[in-house]
């Protein structure tokens, strides 16, 4: 089946694959924004319990997300991984660090004999809420605008940057991106929380939330796809391999590729209609919504970043250095068994659906807290 295909088909199924689980991440982002609003949103120890109980009942299916990320990128793409982690690495110890903190709050914020008591976890909450997702929209966005590393004849790599990374952080289209996931995930936080926990007063305070996080999602997300539309990018030459700066590349990507265009036009429409119907018709289904539009906006972009003939990872310090699908990919014979492998991804996600739906079959409210039924983190 697999072993039939070529080795540019089987490149192309695994960047769609990498395409998915990073949707997926980024709306499972929602836990990370809706630990940056537990004092806006909570104000009392049961609100806040509350709703990192709706959080906590989550917070693992966004972790194994991200470690399957790092690993199917690792496995099918090994040259970026080796180049970004090996030279960008305080970026991602960062970002790692942030999600190694949240693991140890949710299970030590309500341990008997927590010395620190609960706020400093509280904190750390926060901490991964802000960090985890401003860095991984800057990061996404270097796919765009470049990072500064070279690549030997033998594929032996420099990193031109002392900070090691952190330097993404002074690119003004970086940022844009960053600020947009940050507040992206808070209305995603948000949303759920709207969904899944049974409380007026939080309800109350959800909607006004809203109007704060999802306007500015808006502005700095626009800001920064015009702002792509418009820009130069990295080009391929199929013939010679040679890669070049061409005007309007991105654009001129979702025009050549009409059904990512599509998907990418009904993602816009998915995300204003999730926050239309929670503002105004007091639905309680936005996220789903939204989060569907996140997904395919997320997934479009990569597709963006890594088809037609573009190249995924720029180099700003040596242009013939930056990465395509093609040239940062395993061989065929490891392509091929590892797509064997991803057929069990339909029955994973069916897992994922059904554990979801019974853990959320019953709203979280005051009065189960006072139950002591469940299991509180």
């Amino acid at each position: 089946m697999f072993e039939a295909l070529s080795h540019l088909a089987l490149q192309q199924y695994w960047w769609i694959i990498i395409s998915v689980l990073g949707g997926a991440l980024v709306f499972l982002m929602f836990v990370q924004g809706g630990q940056t609003l537990i004092y806006q949103v909570g104000k009392d120890k049961d609100e806040r319990t509350m709703l990192i109980n709706a959080l906590g009942r989550k917070w693992e299916f966004t972790f194994t997300t991200l470690v399957t990320f790092g690993g199917a990128f690792f496995a099918s793409f090994p040259l970026f991984y080796s180049t970004s982690f090996g030279g960008a690495y305080w970026a991602w110890m960062v970002l790692l660090f942030a999600f190694i903190i949240q693991a140890v709050s949710y299970e030590f914020r309500s341990r008997p004999g927590n010395v620190f008591g609960a706020r400093t976890y509280e904190r750390f909450l926060f901490i991964n809420g802000l960090v985890g997702t401003f860095l991984l929209g800057v990061v996404v966005a270097s796919f765009f605008t470049g990072s500064q590393f070279s690549l030997s004849d033998m594929n032996e790599m420099s990193w031109h940057s002392p900070f090691r990374g952190l330097e993404l952080l002074l690119n003004v289209h970086n940022l844009t991106l960053g600020i947009a996931v940050f507040f992206l995930a808070r209305t995603l936080g948000l949303l759920y929380f709207l969904n899944s926990i049974e409380d007026e007063n939080i309800e109350k305070r959800i909607r006004k939330q809203l109007w704060y996080n999802a306007v500015p999602f808006l502005v700095f997300f626009l800001t920064f796809i015009i702002w792509l539309m418009f820009r130069e990018g990295y080009a391929l030459n199929p013939e010679t391999g040679e890669i070049f700066m061409q005007d309007n590349k991105y654009f001129l990507n979702l025009i050549q590729m009409p059904v990512v265009l599509i998907l990418f036009l009904a993602a816009v429409v998915l995300v204003l209609y999730g926050v239309f119907i929670s503002l105004f018709k007091k639905s309680s289904a936005g996220i789903w919504f939204t989060g569907s539009g996140s997904f395919l906006a997320v997934f479009s972009l990569f597709l963006v970043a890594g088809f037609n003939n573009t190249a995924f990872y720029p180099s700003t310090i040596d242009m013939q250095s930056s990465l395509t699908i093609m040239k940062a990919s395993s061989s065929h014979f490891t392509l091929t068994v590892m797509s064997y492998v991803s057929l069990m991804v339909p029955f994973v996600a069916a897992y994922i659906w059904f554990t979801w739906r019974a853990i959320n079959k019953k709203k979280i409210s005051k009065d189960e807290l006072s139950s002591g039924e469940s299991h509180f983190y």
